[in-house]
């Protein structure tokens, strides 16, 4: 089950759509739903998770944390609203397109698709932008 959880005024519109397109992106690679949570925050929020789970000081985006078992998806995944907007301007995209990216960056994560080197960075990228164009495919 695909779930939308807000921690701060942000709110998807039409979450119906989105749950389908999450489940599309998860079908699309092999792999079963299981339950995966969406939290949508604030920077001082996710700043806050990373200090504490991750002794990391900086702001990101998302965090997710993967609780998979098997090829059965689980997971928590967090995302500042705020990150978000920031990067889509930085990289002249719409909200909503820069949105979807890291969406779907956290569930191509539980998928087993990593970016810490160029060339896992380059397939997650491919990966991402394939899957975005899925949010318009009606099901």
């Amino acid at each position: 089950m695909i779930s939308f959880n807000y921690e701060t005024d942000f709110e998807i519109e039409n979450e119906g759509r989105f749950e389908k397109w999450v489940s599309a992106i998860i079908e699309s690679e092999g792999k079963k739903e299981g339950d995966i949570n969406y939290i949508f925050c604030d920077d001082a929020y996710l700043l806050d998770i990373n200090q504490k789970y991750l002794n990391h000081d900086s702001f990101t985006d998302i965090i997710s944390f993967d609780y998979t078992v098997g090829n059965e998806l689980h997971g928590d995944i967090f995302i500042s609203v705020e990150r978000v907007r920031e990067n889509a301007l930085d990289f002249e995209v719409t909200f909503d397109a820069e949105l979807r990216r890291v969406m779907a960056h956290g569930v191509l994560h539980y998928c087993g698709y990593k970016d810490k080197t160029d060339s896992d960075e380059s397939l997650m990228r491919a990966k991402e932008e394939e899957k975005m164009a899925m949010f318009h495919v009606e099901r």
